[in-house]
């Protein structure tokens, strides 16, 4: 025969394994949320920082072009390339330099790119959180171009920059 009283008591949870496992379940998916909401935010940097690093670029390839431009026009490859800051895109189907006032960051005379068609520009479009300005400076036959590309993230201003040496490949 068995013990029935044993039996009985043995038999179910107590309310303290109840709540136990409650709290580290509860813990456990708090874990999996806080990871989730975590990488969620990052991802959202990530694409930022991906999408200031390709505008850094066409920035750079901007310029290229006009040097280019300016060789096939049999002109100074350097017209148009002067000492300051820009706003630059290829807003009119070609390569177009916008001079900015100093100080040109941020905060001062930059204005924000559209996204239109899968282009950014300046005009039309949806307005985008980018701002980009290429500082070109001449260093002999060469200039020298810096382009940044800012963004706020958060309340904060982020920024990437590239830097490229120019030269003068043809002369006439």
């Amino acid at each position: 025969m068995f013990n029935k009283k044993l039996f009985i008591k043995n038999k179910g949870f107590t309310m303290v394994e109840l709540l136990i496992t409650i709290f580290v379940l509860l813990i456990g998916l708090l874990a999996v949320y806080s990871l989730s909401v975590y990488i969620i935010s990052q991802t959202n940097a990530s694409i930022s920082r991906l999408t200031a690093a390709y505008l850094a670029q066409e920035g750079i390839e901007v310029v290229r072009n006009i040097r280019d431009t300016n060789w096939i026009q049999r002109v100074s490859v350097w017209n148009g390339l002067n000492d300051g800051s820009y706003e630059v895109d290829y807003a009119t189907g070609a390569a177009d330099l916008v001079s900015c006032a100093d100080p040109c960051d941020y905060d001062n005379n930059l204005r924000f790119l559209s996204i239109s068609g899968g282009f950014y520009k300046y005009s039309g479009g949806e307005i985008t959180k980018f701002k980009r300005r290429v500082s070109i400076s001449a260093i002999g036959d060469t200039r020298k171009m810096i382009v940044t590309v800012y963004w706020k993230d958060k309340g904060e201003i982020k920024f990437i920059s590239a830097q490229e040496n120019l030269y003068n490949w043809y002369n006439p």
